[in-house]
């Protein structure tokens, strides 16, 4: 607006014209970008190795932070407080609400509603929790995994256990 008025008087040279246009372009675009790093996208940094090969410690991600409908293998970050602070965990969703989740340990296989799930870029899970399976994902829940199977807290130990979705801070787009 104030351009507007700038550029409408006539006793202004036009490169000045010029330039005052191109700063309150840049400032409306700073002004966008500053709008959906705050409503529309996040970006944090892994916290840990549970995550590996996917993603590893300390690598930077872009992640969602509007509302969203999971889905099975999105990636997702989870505030462990219930607030958007830094305690955050990064899991891969393997059971959504109704799903039913076993896992066989003695032969590495995570099963999805009597399905095992082909997983060949993970290691087979060995490491039970103290989650007794089979378990099935209740409403408003989902059940995670740490890509790195054999060293991650996730719904398999009772301190994790199935994650209320409105702990769901969001899904990661993109691994920078």
């Amino acid at each position: 607006m104030i351009t507007k008025r700038l550029c409408a008087n006539r006793d202004i040279h036009p490169a000045l014209r010029s330039l005052f246009f191109a700063a309150e372009v840049f400032c409306d675009g700073v002004l966008m970008l500053a709008l959906a790093l705050t409503f529309v996208v996040r970006y944090s940094a892994v916290q840990g190795p549970s995550m590996l090969p996917t993603l590893e410690n300390g690598q930077m991600m872009l992640i969602t932070a509007t509302p969203i409908q999971l889905r099975h293998g999105d990636i997702i970050v989870v505030s462990e407080d219930g607030t958007l602070l830094d305690n955050h965990v990064v899991k891969r969703v393997i059971g959504l609400p109704g799903d039913i989740i076993y896992i066989d340990f003695e032969a590495g296989v995570v099963y999805r509603n009597s399905q095992p799930l082909h997983e060949p870029e993970f290691d087979p899970i060995s490491r039970p929790g103290d989650v007794a399976f089979p378990i099935t994902v209740l409403p408003g829940t989902v059940f995670v995994l740490g890509d790195n199977r054999n060293n991650s807290m996730d719904s398999r130990h009772s301190e994790i256990g199935l994650i209320d979705q409105r702990f769901v801070i969001g899904r990661v787009l993109l691994p920078s």
